[in-house]
């Protein structure tokens, strides 16, 4: 049994032809896709009161923006100075509470100093109830006057964040 081979058969195949793509436009820089029909933008002609409408809507929508970014930047410039206010009160309150400290504990020593200084028990006992007459006295002093300072401090932390939202309330009512 002999099998011929011809001569067409052990020649190679041509490569499948190249299919055509369908294109509408030339390609733009602008869209990577403006070769594909199913990409590209019909071109619709907008009527006049949309156009108007939608203007209109960007104008307002720009309004809007430009109040809402001074709201934050007078918010931004309120907490700035509230916390400023309020970092330089807390310093002085510290202040005050050290030199009430020193105050007490110069009273205190001079107390001992002196307590080491007495011949007899009833002068002990004077000098004793002195000090902590003297001792209570000036604690209260103390003691009201860094009351006297936290309210002041707090009324002049809290009275512009007070004032600008009521000015807040204001305005949107007016709105």
């Amino acid at each position: 049994m002999s099998v011929e081979i011809s001569p067409e058969a052990t020649a190679p195949k041509a490569a499948p032809k190249a299919r055509a793509t369908k294109t509408t436009k030339p390609a733009t820089a602008a869209s990577p896709f403006s070769d594909f029909e199913a990409f590209s933008m019909p071109k619709i002609e907008v009527p006049a009161m949309v156009r108007e409408m939608t203007e209109k809507g960007i104008e307002q929508a720009r309004d809007a923006y430009s109040k809402v970014k001074s709201a934050a930047e007078e918010a931004t410039d309120l907490l700035e100075d509230t916390f400023e206010t309020s970092r330089q009160g807390v310093v002085e309150f510290n202040m005050k509470a050290l030199d009430a400290a020193k105050v007490n504990t110069d009273a205190t020593f001079s107390f001992f100093k002196d307590l080491m200084g007495v011949k007899t028990v009833a002068e002990a006992i004077e000098l004793q109830s002195t000090f902590a007459r003297q001792q209570f006295d000036a604690l209260s002093a103390q003691a009201k006057d860094m009351q006297e300072f936290a309210t002041k401090l707090t009324s002049d932390v809290t009275s512009p964040v007070k004032e600008a939202v009521e000015k807040s309330f204001k305005d949107i009512k007016a709105a």
